[in-house]
């Protein structure tokens, strides 16, 4: 593997992996505030999530773009073209998914549970741990997730990052520019290695699904 391409490779999953990382820290408790509260209230907390994840990226892409540009309300953080304000669009990108799944996931315990832990003597932090921990397994799909959504978005990379050499270009706009070349040679090597990413990561998520299994059996 040449070096430019090790190079775009670090550079997507630091983006990416940053991203992911903030997400988790927004969407987990988002997502248990939400799988723990009232049913109205739930409801219309999901149905905005719903309609996060089905915001095309490119669209995520032009919002923050427009936040960013200089002219902008935030356009005097200088962040636009910058791999921070890639990975604030990413964040709006993974956090919804991450969101989504930490309710699903959370919802598929026994509904005594949270009640069964208090009434034992946990305080409500400790409640919330031990429930993160029963969910274990989906709850890491949820970051797996999280992370794979954002390292294969191309809009947002693409409009907040501008694509520039040796300093926001990551593996999807690579590949948007290499077919766009003709040169598509450069193209089919940076999806060889988001394909080969994605087989480590899916046959990882594999490998601890059936360790989980195992350790639950009698």
């Amino acid at each position: 593997m040449s070096d430019p391409v090790l190079e775009v490779l670090a550079r997507s999953a630091l983006v990416s992996g940053s991203a992911t990382a903030v997400a988790l820290l927004i969407g987990l408790p988002v997502g248990t505030w939400v799988a723990l509260g009232r049913a109205r209230s739930r409801r219309a907390t999901v149905a905005l999530v719903n309609t996060g994840l089905a915001v095309p990226t490119v669209v995520v892409g032009l919002v923050v773009a427009l936040l960013l540009w200089r002219s902008g309300p935030l356009g005097h953080l200088d962040l636009i073209y910058t791999l921070r304000g890639m990975v604030i669009a990413q964040v709006l990108i993974a956090t919804p998914l991450i969101i989504a799944i930490t309710v699903a996931s959370l919802s598929l315990l026994p509904a005594e549970l949270p009640d069964q832990l208090l009434a034992l003597g946990a305080h409500r932090w400790q409640m919330v741990g031990r429930l993160w921990l029963e969910a274990r397994l989906p709850l890491l799909v949820a970051a797996m997730a999280g992370f794979g959504h954002a390292l294969s978005e191309v809009g947002a990379a693409t409009i907040v990052g501008g694509n520039i050499h040796g300093q926001t270009q990551v593996m999807t706009t690579a590949i948007v520019e290499g077919v766009r070349r003709g040169d598509f040679r450069s193209g089919l090597t940076y999806a060889g290695v988001l394909l080969a990413l994605a087989f480590v990561v899916n046959a990882t998520l594999a490998s601890v699904q059936q360790r989980g299994a195992s350790w639950s059996r009698p």
